[in-house]
């Protein structure tokens, strides 16, 4: 899949195509559906499928402390981008550039420099300066253009919209099981392990620190989590959050990880965590000794609930 990185990188060789537009924050069944339907048209028209999305998502461009936290942070959505077949992405980058396009001007984007031949947008999609673009406007577009727009009805499960907003209610829930099936793959966060305190090898369980470079994580608490990307896949516990007995200003979460059954040094080894079950939610304990005992039952719970499901 290639990544085109902003329109000045856009080359002859990249007009024509079949596009979506959108933040695919965490590639759900939703977004898959409609990955299916241009991946379809591109097939029929022998033409490339491409996303447009935006880096940083609106919303935390206008207020980063308070926007939804996101499910998949741009690495962790390419990969899965990739993984469901499309042929490219281009990431625009959304400033006060962007933010004050018009939103004709983002249609001669689409005209102009993709050549888009066929385009499919969400039911709800707005676009340009105030979101002042929308469908109908699209459609009156493709008539004076030559291209074709239609759009994708909210996928539903349970009777219920299959959305990023409901699967991060399924995440704070500890609701793993559901947040799978609206996803269509496991939750999971990828990152580089990097050097930390060394507090948990003080306390006796080394952790695996990755940085989630973000201000607010989908998840918090202590959870039993597979990690993959190693010599085999292991299981262990994870901790999410701001680690309140120990850091009282640390200003973004950090997930450290601890493996059963390890001990090999890992420090820049890019790791995948999959969420399996929480077992508690964050707390503040008196002292480091009250932290130590937490962890242990936090181990002992995790090893329990992998052995009961016959891990």
């Amino acid at each position: 899949m290639e990544v085109i990185k902003g329109i000045h990188n856009l080359r002859p060789q990249h007009r024509d195509c079949i596009i979506t537009i959108g933040n695919f924050d965490g590639v759900h069944k939703g977004h898959q559906v409609i990955i299916k339907h241009i991946k379809e048209k591109a097939r029929e028209l022998n033409l490339p499928a491409l996303l447009i999305c935006f880096e940083p998502q609106p919303e935390e461009y206008f207020d980063p402390l308070s926007a939804p936290a996101r499910l998949t942070r741009l690495r962790e959505k390419l990969v899965l981008l990739d993984e469901y077949g499309l042929d490219r992405v281009l990431c625009l980058k959304f400033n006060d550039r962007t933010r004050n396009m018009s939103a004709r001007d983002f249609v001669n984007v689409l005209v102009d420099d993709l050549g888009v031949k066929y385009l499919v947008v969400g039911d709800d999609w707005k676009f340009g300066y105030d979101r002042t673009g929308d469908f109908s406007m699209l459609q009156q577009a493709g008539v004076a253009h030559g291209f074709s727009v239609t759009k994708r009805n909210t996928l539903t499960y349970d009777d219920l919209r299959v959305s990023s907003t409901r699967i991060r209610e399924c995440l704070a829930e500890g609701n793993f099981d559901l947040a799978e099936q609206l996803l269509g793959h496991p939750y999971s966060i990828m990152g580089k392990v990097v050097y930390g305190r060394q507090l948990g090898k003080q306390l006796g369980t080394p952790t695996a620190n990755i940085q989630l470079h973000r201000y607010r994580a989908p998840i918090d608490g202590v959870y039993a989590v597979e990690v993959d990307g190693l010599d085999k896949l292991y299981f262990g516990v994870a901790n999410c959050g701001f680690r309140p007995t120990v850091d009282s200003d640390t200003p973004k979460p950090i997930l450290e990880v601890h493996l059963f059954d390890f001990s090999c040094d890992i420090y820049g080894k890019g790791v995948k965590v999959v969420f399996r079950h929480k077992i508690r939610s964050e707390k503040k304990f008196e002292n480091l000794e009250e932290l130590k005992s937490a962890i242990k039952r936090d181990i002992d719970r995790a090893r329990e609930i992998f052995s009961s499901a016959g891990r």
